[in-house]
């Protein structure tokens, strides 16, 4: 796998004064290119904005932050996204698509936390588990809450 990373802090001054993003100080764009194992290449680039300080951080340091982000986005978002289906709800009441939000994520959290596979274990088996035996979901909730 090979990275690219570019930063501009130039077009992020213009983002920040003209186009009103309080905060911006830098733009990085990451070019990443990959070899599957029959050797077929697949090029990919992304973008991101940061309030960091491009000259007191390392560029290893952002490339590292990126990875950091997907982790995150692959271990959490996709999860909540394709098992769940979250991005297809709305909710018109205030407050309630931040609360509907935070249940899921709690949900997700005691599932990897009592997966027999321990935290790194899959997550949709415990939840289909639960979900064919409400009894012990309601179990479940109840000796994590007492």
């Amino acid at each position: 796998m090979i990275r690219r990373l570019w930063l501009d802090t130039t077009a992020a001054e213009y983002a920040r004064e003209t186009l009103a993003f309080p905060g911006l100080r830098v733009l990085l764009r990451v070019d990443r290119e990959v070899r599957d194992r029959y050797g077929v290449r697949s090029r990919e680039t992304r973008y991101f904005a940061s309030s960091l300080d491009a000259g007191r951080i390392a560029p290893s340091r952002f490339l590292q932050l990126v990875r950091d982000h997907w982790l995150v986005e692959n271990s959490l978002h996709y999860v909540k996204d394709r098992w769940w289906d979250e991005d297809r709800h709305s909710c018109r009441r205030p407050g309630l698509a931040r609360a509907f939000t935070t249940m899921m994520t709690a949900a997700q959290s005691v599932l990897r936390a009592t997966s027999p596979e321990g935290p790194e274990g899959p997550v949709k088996p415990r939840a289909d588990e639960l979900a064919w035996n409400p009894r012990s979901a309601v179990r479940l909730i109840t000796d994590l809450c007492w």
